[in-house]
């Protein structure tokens, strides 16, 4: 018999994050409670200035209000509130199938993910994506594969099946929409079991606006990744500025260390001293590299005792 056959049915819950979307909530709701007619659908509302919660309540769905502003605080939220095995995040704006709910929630299950993506680079409408939002999702993900050594192809996509195990153990920092990378690049670090599976992406119907910002909020994607870098791979990222300090030091050094094979004396005073202090800092980074390298692999010995110990509670 397939253990799958034979364990409980998972609790699942789809939640949705909203901020300002009376135009597509009610059919989101009723799509997914539709799709997915065993979960429970919630809604979080992020201060809609329009009759989103409202509208949300009547289709069906359970409202929590979350007044912290911004999605990475509704993710967190989420995580402190709702009780499931299986969480289908996705956003409110009616551009992700509810229909690809099943088959992701299926294959999450059999395959143990710890967070299914549902990548929108491969099927999506004409005037899906605004102007440079999919070259710069392309941007970002071609610097995360390199990074992170991933095969990962869209890191930004709302709408994602996460487990249980990812719930418990991935604390996020990003208050804005920045979490799409964070949460990605947190089950990476950790070793949680990631995938992605193709789903179509639509254009936002009449009435429903981005609330994305192209240049502020591709640089916050952009910080948040190099943060996570230097916070999970200290030990590329220190040394990786320890070797250009290194480097400056040498062109640095250069005209006084000829001074010196030349004529015994240093003509250039003031490149020496730059040279020492630049090597003196590539030490340093170098040292602080090693130090964080050890508690980070510390933390991941933790996290590896935690996960186990989850599985094994269940």
């Amino acid at each position: 018999m397939d253990p799958l056959e034979s364990a409980p049915a998972p609790r699942i819950a789809v939640v949705i994050p909203c901020y300002d979307e009376a135009a597509t909530i009610r059919k989101v709701v009723e799509d997914f409670r539709k799709a997915l007619p065993e979960a429970d659908v919630w809604v979080f509302d992020n201060n809609s200035r329009d009759e989103s919660a409202a509208i949300a309540e009547a289709a069906g769905a359970r409202v929590v209000r979350s007044p912290l502003q911004g999605k990475g605080h509704v993710v967190r939220h989420m995580a402190d509130v709702v009780d499931a095995d299986l969480y289908v995040l996705v956003d409110g704006d009616d551009t992700y199938p509810a229909d690809a709910a099943p088959e992701m929630v299926q294959r999450a299950q059999r395959e143990g993910l710890d967070m299914l993506v549902g990548a929108r680079l491969e099927e999506f409408e004409a005037g899906a994506f605004r102007p440079f939002h999919r070259a710069g999702n392309q941007l970002i993900s071609w610097l995360i594969r390199m990074l992170f050594r991933t095969r990962l192809r869209d890191v930004l996509s709302g709408y994602r099946v996460l487990s249980r195990t990812f719930v418990d153990l991935v604390r996020l920092r990003r208050p804005g929409f920045e979490v799409e990378t964070e949460m990605t690049l947190q089950a990476l670090t950790k070793r949680l079991r990631v995938a992605e599976m193709p789903v179509h992406y639509g254009r936002r119907p009449q009435g429903s606006e981005s609330k994305l910002d192209t240049w502020s909020d591709g640089f916050l994607i952009a910080r948040c990744i190099l943060m996570l870098f230097k916070d999970y791979k200290p030990l590329v990222f220190f040394s990786s500025l320890a070797g250009l300090l290194a480097l400056a030091a040498l062109i640095a050094g250069s005209a006084p260390v000829r001074d010196f094979i030349e004529i015994r004396y240093v003509l250039h005073v003031p490149r020496a001293i730059l040279a020492a202090g630049l090597g003196i800092l590539s030490i340093i980074f170098l040292t602080a590299g090693l130090i964080l390298d050890t508690i980070a692999r510390f933390h991941e010995e933790t996290l590896d005792l935690w996960r186990r110990s989850f599985r094994d509670g269940r």
